[in-house]
């Protein structure tokens, strides 16, 4: 058993908190995630905070009407203690014509979702047909690869999304644990795709735990089976059962 104090603990949204849907805004949250997240963070002292590929802004409306730390578009974004900084569209031209072109280029394809987020894209096909869906990869690939060295493609369940290249969710832990009320702590990260891999990587690099939800995979240390077997155990750590990452099933 460990003192809570020694933890700070970093959650990604879909497919960690909540399971995947088949459009980005069809997702449904768990009505009784947030009262659990909230009591939670009292407990860790403040020292928990969400890690995604979606807008700050969107967590916000998931997750309404709490406000957590967040490190929004793969830390390209970053609120903390009700600061906002990163993540404006106008500093990323280049990707903004990138946008056009994803937008051009797939709007042949049934099906084929362009997520835009202002700071980076997103090319989801999980509802298209196998050929649209190769189509959809390609094209995301081609332009990512067009945009050069200062953007770089995530791909993962069924979605490619290009994101500036110094942004991933490893470097906004470590930006979190830079200063309080993070600072000091030991980060548990709790994941579930390719695109968490890298941060699963440099947690256990600084000594943290990694968690990889689901089958795959994995540099991740420490395995839960599906979204409803984090919210289980998130809940019973705000309810005060002993917060102890190492006690989960091995990777």
């Amino acid at each position: 058993m460990s003192d809570t104090a020694d933890y700070a603990l970093f959650l990604d949204f879909d497919g960690t908190l909540v399971e995947i849907a088949p459009r980005p805004d069809a997702v449904r949250v768990d009505p009784d995630l947030v009262p659990a997240l909230e009591r939670l963070r009292e407990r860790l002292g403040g020292a928990l905070a969400i890690v995604t590929g979606r807008p700050v802004a969107v967590i916000d409306d998931f997750l309404t009407p709490a406000r957590f730390d967040v490190a929004g578009l793969h830390g390209v974004e970053r609120r903390v203690d009700g600061r906002l900084s990163g993540g404006r569209p106008e500093d990323h031209p280049d990707l903004r014509a990138g946008v056009e072109r994803l937008h051009a280029e797939t709007a042949r394809y049934e099906a084929v979702l362009i997520e835009d987020k202002g700071a980076s894209v997103a090319v989801h096909w999980r509802l298209a047909a196998p050929g649209d869906a190769e189509a959809a990869e390609a094209i995301v690939k081609a332009v990512a690869s067009d945009l050069g060295a200062a953007y770089r493609l995530q791909l993962g369940k069924a979605v490619g999304e290009i994101v500036p290249a110094d942004a991933t969710k490893g470097h906004a832990i470590r930006a979190f644990l830079e200063a309080p009320p993070y600072a000091g702590r030991r980060a548990i990260f709790l994941g579930d795709d390719r695109t968490d891999e890298i941060a699963f990587a440099s947690v256990n690099e600084d000594g943290g735990v990694s968690v990889r939800i689901g089958e795959g995979a994995t540099v991740a240390s420490r395995r839960l089976t599906d979204p409803a077997a984090v919210r289980a155990l998130l809940t019973a750590w705000a309810e005060g059962a002993p917060i102890d990452p190492e006690a989960l099933p091995a990777a």
